[in-house]
C-alpha cells in the first residue's frame, strides 16, 4: 500500500508526511525465494500425486498419517467442544454474512429481452459446480474465513465446497474454525496445509474430481500457489498482508483511530497501515496514541513492527486532497472518521470496503458480525477488483434465440463484417441462413 509516484508529484505542496513506512518494498511484494519452492512443489505434486502431498505434509505439518479427511461426526460436533459464548458468535457471524450473501444473490437476477423483432438474447446465474478453500489456522485461527468462503459458495448455490485446514501442533484440526465450516455447509473437511492443501483440491488428489476453484486466504506460500495454479483452476483474488487506511479529521477520536490502525498491524509484521488527516494535530496525536497503545498491547511484536516498518501518517491541505490521496492507496480496508462521512463516501472509490463513522472498525467485519466479506484486494488491487462476493461463485451464462423472422434483422449485417475481414466462413453461416429463408421449403424446423 503506497503512494503512486505520478500523484505524488502532481500533489506536491498540498500535504506533508508526518511518518513514513521505514520499509521501501511493497509489503506483498513477491519473494524469489517463495515463488520457486511453490514451483517446485506444485511440480513435485503434480508428478506424483497424493504420496507427495502426504511427504509434504510430514515435513512441514509433522502429519503422518494417509488419512486426511475429518468423519463427519468430528465435523458435527466440533460446537460442543467451544465454550457457548464462542459457540454462541460463530453462530452469529454465520448468520449474519449468508444473510448478507442472500441479498447480493437476490439481486443478480436471470433476465430476456427481446432486442428486435423475433431476437431475444438473455443470461442466466449458474453456480460453478465445486470449490476448494483453504482455512487458515496458524497462530491466529481465522475463524470467520469459512464464513466467507464456504457459507458465501453455498449461498450461490455451489453444490460442493470442500476445504482444507492445517493441523494444530497436536494434530487435531482447531475446532472453533471446523464449527465455522460446518455452520458454512461445508462438503468436507481435509487436514492438509500449505501449498500441499491447494495443490490437492487443484490436481483432484482428495478422493473426488479436481475443484473448479480455490478460494481464501493464507500465507505467502498460500498466495503464491494460488497465482501459479490460476488457469488451472479460477481463484477469488490474490491478496498480500491485510491492509487498513483511516481518513480522520479534527474532530476524530485519537485513541479509536490509533486502536483501529494497530487493529489490522496485529495481523503480520508487514500488514500496512495508513492514516490521511486534514489535522496536524490529531495526526500527532494518533502517532503518540499509537506508542501508548504498544506499550500494554499482547501482541506489540507483531503490530509495533508493522507500523514502524509499513505505518504512515499524512497530512492533506483540505478534504480533496485527502481524498485523491487515499484513492491512490486503494486501501483493503478503508476507515472515515471525519465530520462529514458522507461526502467522502460519494467521492471515495478505490477501497475493497469502507467502514464509516467511527463505530464501524474494521474488526466488526472480520470477525463476520457485519455481514460483508473479508476476503478483499490488497497492494493497490482495489483500483481494478472487488473483493469476493456471491456473484463470484456465479457465472452469468448469455444465450440467444433467434427466429427467422429475426433473420433479415442480423444476416445482411454480419455478411459485410466478415466479408470485410476475409471470414468466408463466417459469412458463410448468415449466407445459408439468408437462402433458407428465400426458400421455406427448404427447411423443415
Amino acid at each position: 500500500m503506497r503512494y503512486t509516484p505520478a500523484v505524488l508529484q502532481a500533489l506536491q505542496g498540498s500535504f506533508v508526511h508526518l511518518k513514513t513506512p521505514h520499509v521501501s518494498a511493497p509489503a506483498a511484494q513477491r519473494d524469489p525465494a517463495v515463488i520457486a519452492k511453490v514451483s517446485e512443489m506444485l511440480s513435485t505434486i503434480e508428478r506424483q500425486g497424493f504420496d507427495a502431498v502426504l511427504r509434504y505434509a510430514a515435513e512441514l505439518d509433522r502429519w503422518t498419517s494417509r488419512d486426511v479427511e475429518l468423519e463427519p461426526e468430528i465435523i458435527a460436533s466440533s460446537g460442543s467442544r467451544l465454550p457457548s459464548d464462542l459457540r454462541d458468535a460463530i453462530e452469529l457471524g454465520s448468520q449474519r454474512t449468508r444473510d448478507f450473501a442472500a441479498q447480493q444473490r437476490s439481486a443478480l437476477t436471470d433476465f430476456e429481452t427481446e432486442l428486435a423483432p423475433g431476437l431475444f438474447a438473455g443470461a442466466r446465474y449458474i453456480p460453478v459446480k465445486r470449490v476448494g478453500a483453504y482455512l487458515p489456522a496458524g497462530r491466529f485461527p481465522l475463524t470467520a474465513s469459512a464464513f466467507m468462503t464456504v457459507g458465501v459458495a453455498k449461498t450461490a448455490g455451489v453444490p460442493t465446497v470442500i476445504a482444507c485446514t492445517p493441523p494444530q501442533p497436536d494434530g487435531s484440526a482447531n475446532d472453533a474454525v471446523l464449527y465455522a465450516a460446518h455452520l458454512s455447509g461445508v462438503d468436507r473437511v481435509f487436514v492438509l496445509g500449505g501449498v500441499q492443501a491447494l495443490a490437492a483440491m487443484a490436481f483432484g488428489l482428495l478422493g473426488d474430481l479436481p475443484v473448479d476453484m480455490l478460494v481464501g486466504a493464507g500465507n505467502a506460500y498460500v498466495a503464491e500457489a494460488k497465482r501459479q495454479l490460476f488457469g488451472t483452476v479460477a481463484i477469488d483474488l490474490l491478496a498480500g498482508p491485510s491492509e487498513v487506511a483511516v481518513i480522520a479529521d479534527e474532530t476524530a477520536d485519537a485513541a479509536l483511530v490509533a486502536a483501529d490502525l494497530l487493529g489490522q498491524a496485529e495481523h503480520g509484521p508487514n500488514s500496512p497501515a495508513a492514516l490521511i488527516s486534514t489535522s496536524e494535530s490529531l495526526g500527532r496525536e494518533v502517532i503518540a496514541e499509537i506508542d501508548r497503545q504498544l506499550s500494554t498491547l499482547a501482541t506489540a511484536d507483531i503490530a509495533g513492527a508493522a507500523w514502524r516498518d509499513y505505518g504512515s501518517v499524512t497530512i492533506a491541505n483540505n478534504r480533496e486532497i485527502a481524498a485523491t490521496l487515499m484513492d491512490d492507496l486503494a486501501p483493503e480496508h478503508l476507515e472515515v472518521h471525519t465530520s462529514d462521512d458522507d461526502w467522502y463516501h460519494d467521492r471515495l472509490s478505490n477501497y475493497g470496503s469502507i467502514f464509516l463513522g467511527p463505530w464501524s472498525t474494521v474488526a466488526y467485519s472480520d470477525k463476520g458480525m457485519a455481514g460483508t466479506n473479508h476476503v478483499l484486494p490488497t497492494a493497490g488491487g482495489a483500483k481494478h477488483s472487488a473483493g469476493l462476493s456471491v456473484s463470484r461463485f456465479l457465472k452469468p451464462l448469455t444465450y440467444q434465440r433467434i427466429s427467422p423472422e429475426a433473420t433479415h434483422l442480423l444476416a445482411p449485417a454480419v455478411r459485410t463484417i466478415s466479408d470485410s475481414e476475409g471470414m468466408a466462413a463466417h459469412s458463410a453461416t448468415a449466407a445459408m441462413r439468408l437462402q433458407r429463408l428465400r426458400e421455406p421449403a427448404s427447411v423443415d424446423r
